[in-house]
């Protein structure tokens, strides 16, 4: 699957090749921390890396800005707690977390996102 991603000020987004549809991950800026929101995928393509391909982006983003992470939607929770080679990208509130606090943070996460209404 061929992935063309970009990014404004708030959003990085995937247009999937044949596909009028579009992934995203939503981003803050903020305290010099890029905040990640919320990451969507469409249920056709869900499973497929689309995901992590945005996340990955975030993280080159955020190099190149000069900026630390602060993952907040339960995708870029789980991205971290499975990636910890980049760890040493994110806030320092969040870079030597347990296993344990990482689980806390996904349940957070999860649980956060199962009251809000699905934007997708």
């Amino acid at each position: 699957m061929e992935l063309e991603i970009g990014h404004t000020s708030s959003v990085i987004y995937a247009r999937i090749s044949g596909s009028e549809e579009k992934a995203f991950l939503r981003y803050r800026i903020e305290n010099g921390s890029m905040i990640l929101l919320e990451t969507y995928t469409p249920p056709a393509f869900r499973g497929q890396g689309v995901a992590r391909r945005l996340v990955e982006y975030a993280v080159e983003l955020a190099r190149q800005k000069d900026l630390t992470i602060i993952p907040i939607c339960s995708y870029a929770v789980y991205f971290f707690m499975k990636n910890k080679e980049y760890r040493s990208l994110l806030h320092p509130d969040y870079r030597d977390l347990s296993d344990e606090q990482w689980k806390k943070l996904m349940d957070e996460a999860l649980s956060r996102e199962k009251t809000k209404p699905s934007q997708g």
